[in-house]
């Protein structure tokens, strides 16, 4: 009879399954592969939230000087700064109006930051032709 034998010699048995060191080692192999794509993961979902926070102030910057121009306003040269809300956060602007080399134009800048920020998230540069 040919089948298994406990009283066997091991050079006679056929090996089956995985020696306990081969399942840690793929055990292994397989942690530093899920930790490398849940790091992936976070990275991608800050990526998402820091891109969100730049459209929102970009629009919140064009949103100025498209009311300026809408208005045809003619601001004198002077840097303003403010607050408001958008999406339910608080963002804090900058706006600087100065002259330009052509008498009938000012330059307007605007900054966007998120309340409490330091890094300008969005930056708009748009010229006004007086009315």
């Amino acid at each position: 009879m040919a089948g298994y034998s406990p009283w066997r010699p091991m050079s006679e048995r056929r090996v089956r399954g995985f020696t306990l060191i081969e399942v840690l080692v793929a055990l292994a192999v397989l942690a530093v592969a899920l930790s490398a794509i849940m790091r992936a993961v976070a990275q991608a979902a800050d990526l998402a939230h820091d891109l969100r926070d730049r459209t929102y102030a970009l629009w919140i910057a064009q949103d100025h000087v498209t009311r300026a121009r809408l208005e045809r306003a003619w601001p004198a040269p002077d840097t303003r700064e403010g607050a408001l809300q958008f999406v339910g956060r608080d963002w804090n602007y900058r706006e600087v109006v100065a002259p330009t080399q052509v008498g009938d134009m000012r330059r307007m800048e605007v900054e966007v930051r998120a309340s409490g920020g330091e890094q300008v998230l969005g930056h708009v540069v748009g010229f006004l032709v007086r009315p």
